[in-house]
């Protein structure tokens, strides 16, 4: 028995932003109050195996973290150890995991049958929010303002070159274009996403786009400010003040967001009464997705002045260059309390929902 709340960190994952995850885990364990929490870090490998991540634990004992923790160790099969682990004291589970099979719905489905609390949104909040099209369905009829778009199924796609293929280009680039952007509708961090300007470069973007998901997206190109702000809470939401993403790139790419290419900008000059739209946008978006717990949420702020919603990340990275918790630092909340706040919120949740799934 531990007087310490444990807090298991899932981090890796069989998704394109496997990485990524390993780079927000480290930086999470290591702002940990080790004296609140006992941290449990289990690894997801690319292959699906779980293990309880020895080595990071070690690591994190030492205080010697690497840049990225490895998720390999000994064989930790999550239904039966973390119903040991509820056996022996109280436990919360934060799933640091971006992406299909672990911010999408499936992760979080399997942590509902395990009966623990976890951070972050639920089954349907994460399924909706991690589903560009679904997404954007649910913040239509909430008359949320978006690019314009629209949607292909990877097996409707004619083979590149043929007559139908040209047809298609050409209606894609008259509708939305003549620049567009050709995204994968489950995947986050930029992986799989292409900046079309003709017919050639659609093509090899749809391409890229379909082999990362069945379902793809075309949006017209936004030409004006990339804004966001940071959400906290369950049904009663805070919103951060905004920050602005400066691209060092034609757009904010993988690259940029992960090896510091582009800038980031707290308090960025804005009109206050943009900043509380902003904001009051953010929580409406948050809410009509059913979000709990946390989640980013991204503005372009168009030339044309339309202020137009791109997507709401329910898990959102963790890195030292992530805007989530640098919004929140720069709000006054420090990373160790932003993990607290995350946890009594989970807690919280939990608790509500099981007064109505248990009798």
């Amino acid at each position: 028995m531990t007087d310490r709340q444990r807090l298991v960190v899932l981090f890796g994952g069989r998704s394109a932003e496997h990485d990524v995850s390993c780079v927000s885990a480290r930086h999470v364990l290591a702002a940990v109050d080790a004296e609140k929490y006992e941290v449990i870090p289990v690894g997801i490998n690319r292959d699906g195996q779980w293990s309880l991540a020895i080595a990071a634990a070690e690591a994190l004992a030492a205080d010697d973290l690497p840049d990225a923790l490895d998720p390999s160790g000994p064989t930790w099969d999550p239904l039966p150890e973390l119903r040991k682990l509820t056996a022996a004291g109280p436990v919360v589970v934060f799933p640091l995991l971006h992406g299909p099979l672990g911010e999408d719905g499936t992760m979080q489905g399997l942590l509902e049958i395990a009966g623990v609390p976890y951070i972050g949104s639920g089954v349907l909040g994460s399924a909706l929010a991690m589903d560009k099209l679904a997404a954007k369905d649910i913040l239509a009829h909430h008359g949320i303002g978006q690019a314009r778009h629209r949607s292909l199924h990877a097996d409707d796609l004619p083979t590149a070159g043929s007559e139908a293929a040209q047809a298609l280009t050409a209606s894609l680039l008259a509708d939305l274009g003549p620049v567009v952007f050709v995204k994968p509708a489950n995947m986050g961090s930029s992986i799989g996403v292409s900046r079309a300007t003709d017919a050639l470069t659609l093509q090899a973007a749809l391409a890229t786009a379909a082999t990362y998901d069945q379902w793809i997206l075309i949006e017209e190109a936004i030409v004006g400010r990339e804004i966001e702000l940071a959400v906290l809470g369950n049904r009663r939401p805070q919103v951060s003040g905004p920050g602005e993403i400066c691209p060092g790139a034609e757009f904010y790419d993988y690259d940029d967001k992960y090896a510091d290419g582009a800038d980031l900008v707290l308090d960025p000059d804005l009109d206050p009464e943009l900043v509380v739209e902003l904001q009051t946008t953010a929580a409406q978006a948050y809410l009509a997705l059913r979000c709990a717990g946390m989640a980013r949420v991204d503005f372009f702020v168009a030339d044309d002045g339309r202020v137009i919603l791109n997507e709401v990340n329910t898990i959102p990275g963790f890195t030292p260059i992530s805007m989530y918790p640098r919004l929140w630092l720069n709000a006054g909340l420090s990373y160790p309390g932003l993990i607290d706040r995350l946890v009594d919120l989970a807690l919280e949740r939990h608790t509500t929902q099981r007064r109505n799934t248990t009798r």
